[in-house]
């Protein structure tokens, strides 16, 4: 279940979520628009979960233990953040709830998954809606590259099938998104962590984006 919040229904963009598969630089970014808008940083805590070194060695035998441990953590930080005023403070988060349930669905057998959501309505998670999300959408290729670049060990061990259907069902999920203001970033052409030029791009495009569904693809506009 979602929310709308405070800022949202002002028209003033307070709740922004960055959001894109392993690679894409979601939190890299997520990190620079804090420093730039003086916001409060709500990071996944990926690397305190205790299993997921062990889910990208085993596979499905740890995927039930990874999910699980997200699934309660990310619920800690939604309950936590519904319970300040998202109206005086600019947040800026690297996950969307709703990505639980895209990675349950991938990694999950159907026992597991009737189980994890069985969980899921339980808990009655009430999600406030961003005031944007910044999709960040990249090839395979370009995935694979940055997560090779930033060198984390357990990381190494992420085959390219499983990254081919973690970006397609990201992909599906962006097309039917309808919540609210959603901004699509090639990102496979621009790097807004490393350059300045591409972050300052993004960055204004993010200022004007305050409703609807957009795109932004610097290198398609000037071959135009």
């Amino acid at each position: 279940m979602s929310t709308r919040s405070p800022s949202q229904a002002a028209g003033r963009p307070r709740y922004i979520v960055v959001e894109g598969p392993i690679g894409a630089g979601k939190t890299a970014l997520a990190k620079r628009l804090a420093r730039s808008l003086s916001g409060e940083l709500i990071l996944e805590e990926a690397f305190e979960n205790p299993f997921l070194e062990r889910f990208y060695r085993e596979g499905r035998t740890a995927a039930l233990p990874t999910q699980m441990f997200f699934l309660f953590s990310r619920a800690r930080q939604i309950e936590q953040l519904r319970q300040t005023d998202l109206f005086t403070t600019v947040r800026i988060c690297d996950y969307l709830f709703a990505k639980d349930s895209l990675f349950a669905e991938l990694n999950l057998d159907a026992d597991e998954l009737a189980l994890y959501e069985q969980i899921v309505s339980k808990l009655a998670v009430e999600a406030p809606v961003p005031d944007l999300v910044i999709y960040l959408q990249a090839s395979v290729d370009v995935l694979f590259e940055r997560i090779a670049r930033r060198a984390v060990g357990f990381e190494k061990m992420i085959d390219r099938s499983y990254l081919e259907r973690l970006a397609d069902i990201y992909a599906r999920f962006f097309h039917a998104y309808n919540d609210g203001p959603l901004l699509i970033v090639n990102a496979s052409q621009i790097d807004p962590v490393n350059n300045d030029a591409d972050y300052e791009q993004l960055f204004r495009q993010i200022e004007k984006t305050t409703g609807g569904r957009h795109f932004f693809n610097p290198t398609a506009a000037a071959l135009a």
